[in-house]
């Protein structure tokens, strides 16, 4: 999963398309049900399903969605896949992304969502290295030879420049598919999401791990959003699908093996074998010393701030630099902190 490089003309080519499919329904995508009945909520993954989904996977089968009086449907993304602009468009209420930067990117092109809960406190995303040549720090990379995807090459010249680091003392290759071209010599280091551990089992016992987040770029990943109009007409349903997902993840923490049993029944593409070696290191990217004191799915103004400098610094913001204001509310999570520090 990675970031989208979102700038206005072509967002709002997008949406239009995708408005034109939802003319004959209606652009508020939270429906309220009939008398009795739940209303629906539908949430649009950036890419295909995954073990991020499984606090969402949960509260469905445990009914924690319907304890609110909602009806989940999850709609899963891909390559092909534009979710900002199907969120936007009002073809989802709510829109899960893999990364951060997405969303203030995307309100810097005049895309009007925010910001309002994030799965996972710090981002998975590292730099894989061999203890032969080790890479602990951006100060290691000097003279080594990086392999990445071109959608991290702006990770990269982030950390870099956080660190002091010219870019130009770093040999950078694209990437293939895996992570073969450490395992070959082709390269000093690859990188990917630490979560991925069916990926990293190729790279074995000697692998060495540096994080984007203890380089200096503190990103959010798992990140969830909805539009500002959204906000202003559904702030209760919004709140009740955080109030669940919280329950859920929660749940999924204290009940890992039955949670990827759960998971795997609902997408039997996913391997059991590897879920059950994932589930425990990913609850520690969504709960941690920081979700308890201010529960599950918290954020701070400060570190959104934080990216913003950042991807501002780097010229990253094709037209507008948006404010905090802008990208992120603290509303919902108010709205359920009772229910989601239950769970922190």
């Amino acid at each position: 999963m990675s970031d989208l490089s979102i700038n206005r003309r072509g967002f709002m080519k997008t949406a239009a398309a995708i408005g034109g499919l939802a003319a004959a329904q209606t652009l508020l995508s939270v429906r309220p049900g009939s008398a009795g009945e739940p209303a629906k909520i539908r949430m649009q993954l950036g890419w295909l399903a995954s073990n991020g989904l499984l606090g969402e996977i949960v509260a469905i089968k445990k009914g924690y969605y319907s304890e609110h009086g909602l009806d989940l449907e999850i709609v899963p993304g891909g390559p092909n896949v534009d979710g900002v602009a199907g969120v936007a468009a009002g073809q989802a209420s709510i829109g899960q992304i893999s990364s951060s930067p997405s969303v203030m990117l995307a309100r810097g092109a005049g895309v009007p969502i925010k910001a309002i809960a994030v799965g996972y406190q710090q981002h998975p995303y590292a730099y894989f290295s061999r203890k032969a040549k080790p890479v602990r720090s951006a100060q290691d990379m000097i003279g080594k030879t990086l392999a990445i995807q071109p959608t991290g090459a702006v990770l990269l010249r982030a950390l870099l420049t956080k660190n002091g680091v010219p870019e130009d003392q770093v040999n950078v290759v694209n990437m293939g598919a895996d992570m073969n071209q450490l395992v070959t010599g082709q390269a000093d280091v690859v990188v990917g999401w630490i979560t991925n551990t069916n990926a990293l089992k190729v790279l074995g016992d000697d692998r060495i791990d540096l994080m984007l987040w203890d380089a200096g770029i503190q990103l959010y990943a798992n990140v969830y959003y909805t539009t500002d109009q959204e906000l202003a007409d559904h702030s209760e349903e919004l709140a009740g699908f955080i109030s669940a997902t919280a329950k859920g993840w929660g749940y999924a923490r204290d009940n890992q093996s039955e949670a990827v049993d759960l998971l795997i029944d609902a997408y039997p593409n996913l391997d059991k074998t590897s879920e059950l070696e994932t589930i425990g290191p990913l609850m520690k990217f969504a709960f941690n010393e920081t979700t308890k004191v201010d529960g599950w799915g918290t954020m701070t103004e400060e570190n959104w701030a934080a990216q913003i400098k950042t991807y501002a610094d780097l010229d990253q913001f094709k037209e507008t630099v948006p404010t905090v204001e802008d990208v992120m509310t603290l509303s919902i999570l108010e709205a359920t902190a009772d229910i989601r520090k239950q769970v922190g």
